[in-house]
């Protein structure tokens, strides 16, 4: 597989290491609830997950942060936020219960030039020390944000004085680490101490971002589906009404859920549903989505943080519907006026028990989240997500994956076309 010329390319033992998952794998993740971003003031749903009683309940298993909560990952990357949500809109019992709507506000954080996009292509022998190093960058701008949320009302001078300036010394440290370790096995990168400065900008939805029009997504019915883009040729004309044998000779069994012995899908992710919202709008083949994990490492620790790069073509990561909140499986799939999907993606890692057996489909992941951040269009861009670590040892696989806004793997014209999928196998010791 032809990889980035951004990317570290893999020896040979670790190209046979990469691993194409099958569609059936999505469906280990299906009943994960992780991540979640709505990206306009129109688009928002109330995040509380609460039952017909009003009362507030647990979270889905892996629906929270590591620490508990339904935190965010912020990361300023090629001139944009990028925010990976826990939680998929499900909160903790304690967050529900004091009412927080966990919505993302109008507010301000701290901004970091991108140091991970600036690096020349890493030797291998300076991966580990070099992703060590941006994983303490990340901590660093965590750690500036929650003084800021804490103590930013104190004015500009203090943000500037207390906040700022101690923070652009830390990464200076770092970058300087980074350099010294790059330098001492290849070419010595250039310019990053420039980028040691960080900012503090708004917070806001991406707005603009959106596009056009936006049907909100309390209402995935009606306008939502797009009237005759659902209906006549794209939904298969003769298969859908009349005449039921395709070309193949095969009589439809079904195409929709009047006959089926199975409760109506409610939004939310359960199993044993029928589904009756619409497939939506596909795009041409030379508009469908497709991905690629560009960078990742071979191997890391127990529990240390590292990174993978992911690039997406033809995917605008403007659409993320919270299945913690019923947006699951609700909308149609829905296409820009280029069209290309309007959707997201997914990270997730998990531990195989075995090499040479499928794993358990309902096994909570080590790591899931998902991507939405106003970006992407048809021409390749990346995208950095942080792991925090994970917890075994073993052989970890870490996949990724397109979703249209309402979680679905997007369509394909053909039947032939690969997904927007790719996975990796990372040994953890």
């Amino acid at each position: 597989m032809r990889r980035s010329t951004r990317a570290r390319r893999p020896s040979g033992n670790a190209r046979s290491k990469r691993l194409l998952a099958v569609v059936g794998t999505l469906a280990v993740f299906g009943g994960v609830v992780a991540v979640t971003q709505i990206s306009s003031a129109q688009d928002r749903r109330t995040n509380k997950p609460r039952p017909a009683s009003g009362q507030c309940v647990e979270p889905s298993p892996g629906a929270t942060a590591p620490t508990g909560g339904g935190s965010t990952s912020r990361t300023w990357q090629n001139g944009r936020w990028v925010r990976n949500h826990w939680g998929d809109g499900q909160q903790s019992v304690p967050e529900c219960e004091d009412g927080k709507d966990g919505t993302v506000g109008t507010g301000t954080a701290i901004a970091c030039p991108d140091v991970a996009a600036k690096l020349p292509q890493v030797p291998n022998r300076a991966r580990a020390e070099v992703d060590r190093n941006l994983a303490q960058l990340q901590t660093q701008i965590a750690e500036a944000d929650r003084r800021l949320a804490a103590e930013g009302n104190k004015g500009e001078a203090f943000i500037r004085n207390a906040i700022l300036q101690p923070l652009a010394g830390k990464r200076r440290a770092v970058l300087d680490r980074i350099t010294t370790a790059i330098d001492r096995v290849g070419p010595r990168p250039q310019g990053l101490a420039q980028l040691a400065e960080c900012q503090v900008q708004p917070t806001g939805g991406t707005g603009g971002n959106n596009g056009g029009g936006t049907t909100p997504t309390t209402t995935p019915g009606g306008g939502n589906n797009g009237g005759g883009n659902n209906g006549g040729g794209n939904n298969g004309g003769g298969n859908n009404g009349g005449g039921t044998e395709p070309g193949a000779g095969l009589g439809v069994l079904a195409n929709d859920c009047d006959e089926s012995r199975l409760q109506p899908h409610d939004g939310f992710q359960n199993g044993n549903r029928c589904v009756s919202t619409e497939f939506g709008e596909v795009g041409a083949a030379a508009n469908n989505p497709s991905l690629l994990i560009t960078q990742f490492p071979e191997q890391v620790g127990q529990n240390q943080p590292f990174t993978l790069r992911v690039s997406t073509r033809n995917l605008v990561r403007d659409r993320f519907l919270a299945a913690g909140q019923g947006g699951y499986y609700v909308e149609s799939s829905l296409l820009n006026d280029q069209g290309l999907v309007r959707g997201h993606f997914h990270t997730a890692c998990r531990m195989l028990d075995s090499l040479t057996a499928p794993p358990e489909p309902q096994e909570v992941p080590a790591f899931f989240v998902a991507t939405e951040d106003g970006r992407g269009g048809a021409q390749p861009d990346e995208v950095t997500i942080q792991i925090p670590g994970l917890p075994e040892s073993g052989t970890a696989q870490c996949s990724v994956w397109a979703g249209d806004g309402s979680h679905r793997l997007p369509m394909m014209e053909r039947a032939n076309q690969t997904p927007a999928f790719d996975s990796v196998r990372i040994d953890v010791n």
